[in-house]
């Protein structure tokens, strides 16, 4: 049996003490937004007012305006998507910018604000950030132009480069040195070099590809049409799809929360002007559909809270005024109602 003196263990301890409180190591006390939901508030048109919520579900609390209060000016754009990667957070504005933030705390570390347009998305690869931006309207509001702007360093800066993609880029996904498009308009996914910053391969989808999620550690993508949906599989190293599960639901809207399992709840809306709104939810791995989970009017957006085993709805009341979150049980069973700011359409699950 190996014994220490008394000395050599209290040297022991005190190198175990002052390890514990280095500044120097990779591990930070947790902020205040590193745990509880973020939820993304679009903001009215024109009026360029997103914003970001934080919900702690423990005690039922709000804090609005977490952008604004961190760095004392507002947002002051309209609110596309947050993103999470490499401790860092991505608030993308669809009215041309991308703020990057600390998690923790939503202070700003930096932004990309010139030579975009309509950007959608962001994902990181090879140290640089790539953006899905619709580009300019053309004179009939079409998207000829569309791209993924290229920018060296995950902390903002210029863009350095634009590669042209098919129109309407949505979701983006990195594996490796590639980089995954969804061209939604062109029922595309395109692969990109993340080292080369060229087009590599382009695969045809059976509808309008929006969102890529993982699901058994494979890669997926989520697209539709008009009368049904469609969840297909990717393969990461022979770049090829590999199976499609169809489902007949229409007028999805392009919204989907992944639940537990294979299960998802997908977003529908009829349109102007009855605007008739359903969630339908689905099984990838049996094929059960439930077509009528939820109905109404107003849905804007949705998402799954893994932890509590809860849907979260977002309803933009007609952008007249603030929207709600409804918080659901997979049963169906109403949780909770919550006032929340304009235009919500999305949720970050800390």
């Amino acid at each position: 049996m190996i014994q220490f003196s008394k000395s050599i263990l209290l040297l022991f301890l005190l190198a175990l003490a002052f390890s514990a409180c280095d500044p120097t190591t990779n591990e930070r006390p947790l902020g205040v937004y590193d745990t509880g939901i973020l939820i993304m508030n679009e903001g009215s048109f024109g009026a360029n007012d997103g914003e970001v919520i934080h919900l702690d579900p423990n005690l039922g609390t709000l804090t609005p305006s977490v952008f604004e209060n961190a760095n004392s000016r507002p947002f002051a754009g309209l609110l596309e998507d947050l993103v999470l990667e490499e401790n860092r957070l991505y608030l993308v504005a669809n009215t041309g910018k991308v703020e990057v933030v600390q998690p923790g705390d939503f202070n700003s570390i930096g932004v990309v604000e010139k030579d975009l347009d309509q950007p959608r998305s962001v994902v990181t690869a090879r140290g640089k950030l790539f953006i899905s931006d619709y580009g300019p309207y053309d004179a009939n509001y079409n998207t000829p132009s569309s791209y993924v702007a290229v920018v060296q360093g995950l902390d903002g800066g210029v863009v350095k480069k634009k590669i042209p993609v098919s129109s309407k880029p949505e979701d983006l996904y990195a594996f490796g040195s590639y980089v995954f498009v969804a061209g939604s308009e062109g029922n595309k996914v395109e692969v990109l070099d993340a080292n080369s910053e060229l087009t590599f391969k382009t695969l045809d989808m059976p509808g309008q590809p929006v969102q890529f999620f993982e699901l058994n550690g494979d890669l997926w993508v989520f697209c539709h049409d008009d009368q049904k949906v469609y969840f297909v599989s990717i393969s990461k190293s022979g770049l090829s799809q590999q199976e499609t599960s169809t489902f007949p639901i229409a007028q999805a809207t392009g919204r989907i929360a992944k639940g537990d399992a294979d299960t998802f709840y997908v977003l529908t809306s009829s349109g102007w002007p009855d605007y008739q709104d359903g969630i339908s939810v689905v099984s990838v791995g049996s094929g059960t559909l439930i077509p009528d989970w939820k109905k109404g009017t107003g849905f804007y957006g949705i998402g799954y809270d893994p932890d509590r085993q809860e849907v979260y709805l977002a309803n933009a009341k007609g952008f007249q005024g603030n929207g709600e979150v409804i918080i659901y049980q997979k049963s169906g069973a109403e949780v909770n109602k919550l006032t929340v700011g304009r235009g919500p359409s999305g949720f970050l699950f800390r």
